[in-house]
């Protein structure tokens, strides 16, 4: 965005372009105080709402405009840098601020849009969290651009078609996750199949490919990748699954396991290897790494779930 011609509206803009689009992420400094999963539970809320997107951009460009008031006085104040103007600082800054909680939306983790005023979670299943397609497009394009203008050539033409083949690339895998997800829904019409929670989620290198999760709460089934999404390649997601037990009186007084189960989109109950029960999220369930997004509970025993 600065290359396509924002970052010649004021001086500094471009700090404000880029640390406004990574400063919701502030509320990473919660890994210092929370322990455990705690932080599942706290990420992509109060810093990622409507406040924030008013007060981080407000604090942002005031350090800056700071900054060159600083810089001019002690006479370090780069002799090209444009004149900073504080309008134009703030507006750059919240344009930043907002497209982070936007691009957060497009993956399958979600976030809590409108915290503190609403905790719901908002999902797009869009994009895979880390997009090496859209990395490598608008890295590509930022090297045009800066290779034409150090050539003294136009370069926002560059940068504006790499925004607008961005646009393209993110709205073809909205259409792919809606078509699949369409796809699974009608091949599963009138049939006796959990269907309350459905998660299309993108994966990496293969944009135009989906994972599908599918189920209701605590009985979930997979429909992996590269196959048709209908129910006749639903597989269950594991076959260690345990009745769900009843944690109401537990959650309550662990944080973790409260935090655990206000950001689980897709929970279920499994079997750990001493026979007790661990908590996982059918989106990021990996039979091959079970301590990673979950939360063990040593002291319930693993129950058989009812009868199908």
């Amino acid at each position: 965005m600065g290359q396509a011609g924002l970052k010649k509206k004021t001086g500094l803009a471009m700090p404000a372009l880029i640390i406004g689009a990574n400063l919701p992420d502030v509320d990473a400094a919660c890994f210092f105080w929370l322990e455990g999963t705690e932080h599942l539970g706290f990420r992509r809320g109060i810093t990622h709402g409507p406040p924030a997107w008013v007060i981080l951009p407000l604090i942002l460009a005031g350090l800056l405009w700071w900054f060159d008031r600083w810089q001019t006085k002690r006479g370090k104040r780069p002799k090209d840098r444009l004149p900073v103007n504080f309008k134009w600082l703030y507006l750059l800054s919240f344009i930043g601020c907002l497209s982070h909680p936007l691009f957060d939306w497009f993956n399958v983790y979600g976030i809590r849009f409108l915290e503190p005023f609403s905790d719901t979670w908002f999902y797009g299943d869009t994009l895979f969290i880390i997009d090496v397609w859209l990395w490598t497009i608008l890295a590509a394009g930022v090297w045009y651009s800066l290779r034409q203008e150090k050539r003294a050539r136009s370069f926002r033409w560059p940068a504006a078609a790499t925004i607008s083949l961005a646009l393209v690339y993110i709205g073809a895998n909205m259409v792919w996750s809606i078509g699949n997800a369409a796809t699974f829904s009608i091949s599963n019409k009138d049939m006796n199949f959990p269907a309350e929670i459905l998660v299309v989620s993108p994966v990496p290198f293969f944009p135009n490919e989906r994972e599908i999760i599918v189920g209701k709460h605590n009985d979930f089934y997979k429909i992996p990748a590269g196959t048709q999404p209908v129910r006749d390649n639903a597989v269950p997601i594991t076959p260690d699954r345990c009745a769900w037990p009843d944690l109401e009186a537990a959650r309550a007084g662990n944080s973790q396991l409260d935090a655990f189960l206000f950001w689980s989109r897709a929970p279920f109950a499994a079997r750990s290897e001493d026979g007790s029960v661990a908590l996982y999220d059918a989106r990021f369930y990996d039979p091959r790494a079970r301590d990673r997004f979950s939360i063990a509970l040593p002291d319930v025993e693993c129950q058989e779930p009812p009868a199908q």
